[in-house]
């Protein structure tokens, strides 16, 4: 399939309801509004296209590029592909979902992801932070500096309370992704939980902050701290 075929599909999988309520989260325009199951269908057929993926996120239709990361081929991925994704983001469903997701399965995304955090632009820093989030997820603790992530926590309590919106939103989640998916540091985590204490993040509706030591300790009940996913995206 092509780029364009693709698209006309997608035109005739929107659904208006759902565009308005994305539309509030901060989709932008051109945005066809296509519930991610239907996606999930094309990306059946599809499995892995680089090519593809490359043409889909192009088009700068929210759905396309959303669909590009779900069916990128991760592996073949250039720092200068994942960099052009990110400037090209221009709603946090592509700068803190899509692009983290993709780069954390490349072979660039610890190198990028400490790259961004140092960025002077809010979407690269969250961008950032959310691929280390995904990194812990999916790597295995061994291939993982550990002493490097604890100075990340360190950095988070440092930091957190001065950082822009979306930033603390994704600061607060890798104290969480680190605390559950990376065992030798949970209490690390859950120290960090507790000097950081409250944090405020201006979310949109009913969406809420999870409190990052109630997380982490539910998931410790499930006995499931340290279980890595298959990928990040989903």
């Amino acid at each position: 399939m092509t780029a364009q075929e693709i698209v006309e599909e997608l035109k005739t999988l929107g659904n208006d309801g759902y565009k308005k309520t994305m539309l509030t989260h901060g989709a932008r325009e051109p945005f066809f509004g296509v519930k991610i199951g239907d996606m999930k269908n094309i990306q059946k057929r599809v499995k892995k296209d680089y090519r593809l993926a490359l043409d889909l996120y192009d088009t700068g239709i929210g759905d396309a590029q959303y669909l590009a990361g779900l069916i990128a081929d991760d592996m073949r991925m250039t720092k200068k592909d994942l960099e052009r994704w990110l400037e090209k983001a221009n709603w946090s469903m592509l700068s803190e979902f899509t692009v983290p997701w993709v780069a954390s399965g490349s072979p660039h995304g610890r190198e990028l992801a400490l790259k961004w955090i140092d960025s002077k632009k809010e979407d690269a820093v969250a961008a950032g932070w959310a691929t280390l989030s995904s990194l812990v997820a999916i790597k295995e603790d061994a291939d993982l500096d550990i002493a490097e992530l604890k100075k990340l926590l360190e950095r988070v309590r440092k930091t957190i309370h001065n950082a822009p919106n979306r930033v603390r939103y994704l600061m607060n989640g890798f104290v969480i992704a680190v605390g559950t998916y990376v065992k030798t540091l949970t209490e690390a985590a859950l120290l960090t939980a507790d000097k950081i204490g409250a944090v405020h993040v201006e979310l949109v509706g009913d969406c809420k902050l999870p409190n990052a030591r109630e997380y982490i300790e539910k998931v410790k009940e499930r006995g499931a701290l340290g279980k890595k996913r298959k990928s990040a995206k989903c």
